[in-house]
């Protein structure tokens, strides 16, 4: 299928309109028609090749939502017409333990990120800034039908960095947990832990936030900057979800943990952060990180999401806006997560 999509051809170059050829569906393949694509910041650092070198030119996009065009003549999970997903992945190698536990973001041996992984016929994938796109039916995920298409499409990472994460620690009622940051992962983390039955605060450095904060579903609003309060609510978090993406105090996120509680890493900083290690050591607790979830998992964040009408909230754009987005996204300038209608290619 001729392709149409937006792509940068070298770290410093601007997104462009670009053309190529999917490879055909297969009996196992679901052709999928995209409609909306989230723009994520890993997007950003790939296509400035930060993160290693990309494949140029370089199609990002892993947070896919579109209908059904066709389907192979084994594929038994999906329908034409049907409203779908497309996360991080592609493929894994489906035999490591990891894979076998549906486990498939931490798989040991042959993971295959949605775009900029090379391929065993010499190409690299390409994805969601694009009108098209073919994805093994094992990595297709169902988008309930009573969710907008195009706010569902941030759900398909940063709903899952932060559902997960949640998840696998027992987050419920009664639960004291804090959210570091209020960008794209942090207001998906304060919907979610809400959605939970825990006691949700933000922690933020920018006091604007606080409104927006407590529309998102926090209860409590905690100024990084103000040290009286921070000492006030020492030993307080049964959780601390982190999701700052630049260099910042882990210390006095620490201090605020309780005795065995857990600070959870799903930013990545592009600079090693400084520890001391008394903190950790003197209440017993724990810095764990986490990275998004496995296909089943994925699909259980989707109908949770579905159940308690949660999406994420959102800046919907042409295609010819990427580059203006990108430059907004540096700046936090966007609340708070842009969207591509991709059906405008």
């Amino acid at each position: 299928m001729d392709t149409k999509a937006y792509a940068n051809h070298g770290a410093d170059k601007p997104f462009v309109p670009y053309s190529f050829v999917r490879r055909a569906p297969g009996p196992k393949d679901v052709a999928i028609t995209i409609t909306h694509c989230g723009i994520c910041h890993s997007d950003i650092h790939t296509a400035k090749s930060e993160w290693g070198d990309a494949f140029y030119p370089c199609v990002p996009g892993h947070e896919i939502v579109g209908t059904v065009h066709s389907v192979g003549e084994n594929v038994s999970k999906f329908s034409v017409g049907q409203t779908v997903g497309v996360g991080c992945l592609v493929d894994s190698c489906r035999t490591c333990p990891s894979c076998k536990e549906g486990l498939e973001q931490y798989c040991e041996n042959e993971k295959v990120p949605t775009y900029n992984a090379a391929l065993s016929n010499g190409d690299y994938t390409k994805g969601g800034y694009s009108n098209f796109i073919v994805v093994d039916e094992d990595f297709v995920l169902r988008i309930p039908e009573n969710l907008d298409p195009a706010a569902a499409a941030p759900l398909l990472c940063a709903g899952i960095t932060t559902y997960s994460p949640l998840k696998h620690v027992g987050v419920r009622e009664g639960h004291k947990v804090a959210i570091l940051g209020l960008g794209g992962l942090g207001h998906m983390g304060v919907k979610l832990a809400n959605s939970f039955g825990a006691e949700v605060t933000v922690l933020s450095r920018s006091p604007h936030k606080q409104a927006d904060a407590k529309r998102l579903g926090a209860s409590k609003f905690l100024l990084t900057t103000d040290e009286e309060a921070v000492a006030k609510h020492a030993n307080y978090f049964d959780f601390i979800l982190d999701t700052v993406s630049a260099p910042h105090d882990l210390g006095q996120a620490l201090s605020m943990i309780k005795r065995e509680g857990k600070l959870i890493l799903v930013g990545a900083s592009d600079t090693p952060l400084d520890l001391e290690p008394f903190p950790l050591i003197l209440a017993r607790r724990c810095i764990m990180g986490s990275l998004i979830g496995g296909l089943p998992e994925t699909q259980e964040m989707l109908d949770h999401c579905g159940k308690h009408d949660i999406t994420s909230d959102i800046e919907l754009i042409e295609p010819s806006y990427i580059n203006d987005a990108y430059t907004r996204v540096l700046k936090s300038d966007i609340k708070y997560r842009f969207v591509i209608d991709c059906s405008k290619l």
